[in-house]
């Protein structure tokens, strides 16, 4: 996969990939709904024979909790067919921590469970010498948590997370995120943690793992997780656009968060995905055209013919990342209106 272009498949993406490691808000699902065309599509892709396992930085639910919410959504899913931050922090840890070592949980019941399903103990307080501190979002994360966790990180114990993001997106708008929340122990001990979830690699090829894939696409609607992790594991990565980012992003994303293909919703994994070809400094997408002039990106359609309406913006984001790669600036201001429908934008 080069930085410079989007890929191609002449054939849907759920007959040329075997697994869908898809990704939960945002993608399957926006606050307490599903994505309205979510179901229908993993069905079909299902009914292909592509396997799916759901991918998660929410360290906070057990996975057989996770998998009952999706089936209440109608997307039916196995408990095994759920990776979280929580299991892939658990498989991070037992890398260089001996099973059996006791540790201090920060987090719901999804970390304590993966943690006392890899081997460890888990202890009460910084009183108890823990070897190790994990921490993971939960709501109910407290003050005295954060507080036990510094004092026993400054003791000694290693410091380990389910995830950095920053942020959570949901139904009111946006929260501070685990990250937010490892920052505050960082403050007070000078100590930063590894994460174990997206972006990681790690994460992504446990979920392959998990689907026992050979050819999986990573499906998110964040460049800076999901597909920097896709990129950051080798996997190909769908963006779509019925979460956090959109067309705009994805236009002006650096090349480690750029996905391999654009789709609006689920619905592309039952679609072929035209390759963008140069001519000159011109690249076209079907009936689409753009280049960049002047610092100035342009796009022309003649009648966009795509199934999905985004052949405009394929060949947008080829101009766009070819300018960018040969160190050329792209003016921000001046990307036009590429017609996605805006329930998308």
């Amino acid at each position: 996969m080069t930085s410079s272009s989007l890929l191609g498949s002449a054939e849907p993406l759920q007959n040329a990939f075997d697994a869908a490691l898809v990704d939960l808000d945002g993608v399957a699902y926006r606050g307490p709904h599903a994505i309205p065309t979510a179901p229908a599509a993993l069905d079909a892709a299902r009914a292909a024979g592509m396997r799916v396992v759901f991918v998660t930085n929410n360290a906070s639910r057990e996975p057989a909790t996770v998998a009952e919410h999706l089936t209440s959504l109608s997307i039916p899913a196995a408990q095994d067919e759920v990776m979280t931050a929580a299991q892939a922090a658990a498989a991070l840890m037992l890398e260089s921590l001996p099973a059996g070592s006791s540790v201090y949980v920060v987090g719901g019941a999804g970390l304590r469970t993966a943690v006392t399903e890899a081997g460890y103990r888990i202890v009460d307080s910084a009183h108890d010498g823990p070897d190790a501190v994990v921490q993971g979002f939960s709501p109910d994360v407290s003050w005295k948590e954060l507080a036990e966790a510094s004092y026993a990180i400054s003791a000694g114990a290693r410091f380990f997370a389910s995830n950095k993001d920053l942020t959570i997106p949901n139904e009111r708008g946006t929260a501070p995120g685990n990250g937010a929340l490892v920052n505050v122990v960082v403050t007070a001990t000078g100590v930063e943690p590894p994460g174990a979830g997206k972006p990681e690699p790690a994460m992504f090829r446990l979920a392959a793992q998990k689907a026992s894939a050979s050819r999986p696409l990573v499906v998110g609607d964040r460049l800076d997780t999901d597909l920097k992790g896709a990129r950051a594991a080798g996997y190909p990565g769908l963006q779509v656009m019925t979460g956090v980012d959109g067309v705009r992003d994805a236009i002006l994303a650096p090349p480690e968060h750029r996905p391999a293909f654009l789709g609006l919703d689920l619905t592309a994994l039952a679609m072929a995905h035209p390759e963008p070809r140069r001519h000159g400094d011109r690249w076209t997408v079907g009936a689409a055209t753009a280049w960049v002039a002047a610092g100035r990106l342009h796009v022309e359609s003649d009648g966009d013919g795509s199934a999905d309406g985004l052949d405009p913006a394929r060949a947008a984001c080829a101009a766009a990342w070819a300018t960018a790669d040969y160190g050329r600036d792209v003016d921000v201001e001046s990307l036009p209106d590429l017609g996605v429908p805006s329930s998308y934008e």
